[in-house]
């Protein structure tokens, strides 16, 4: 298995599995979290840029009017990546529960 990914990082994947642009990515992490979790934009666009540097998402489209939206996608490496955090989530919740019984 790999190397855990942090929780932010976990939730923007969840948030380019259809192609979103930033803001967009903002509300639906804060809709998943229940707004636990916030992002702020210099925190995005940093996990962004390190995103496209390993290549677990992509840029979709980018509209070329003067703010110039961006809409990024998961990439297949993206979304092996989220499975295995997922399955490493469940089964530390499935230890948990069998400890505490």
């Amino acid at each position: 298995m790999g190397t855990p990914i942090t929780e932010s990082t976990y939730y923007i994947l969840l948030a380019v599995l259809k192609p979103n642009h930033g803001y967009g990515i903002i509300q639906r992490v804060e809709e998943l979290t229940n707004r636990r979790v916030s992002l702020g934009a210099g925190t995005l666009y940093g996990a962004i840029n390190t995103l496209l540097e390993k290549g677990w998402i992509m840029l979709y489209s980018e509209e070329k009017n003067s703010r110039r939206k961006k809409e990024y996608l998961i990439t297949n490496l993206g979304k092996s990546i989220l499975l295995e955090e997922i399955d490493r989530l469940e089964e530390l919740i499935k230890n948990g529960r069998g400890e505490i019984g």
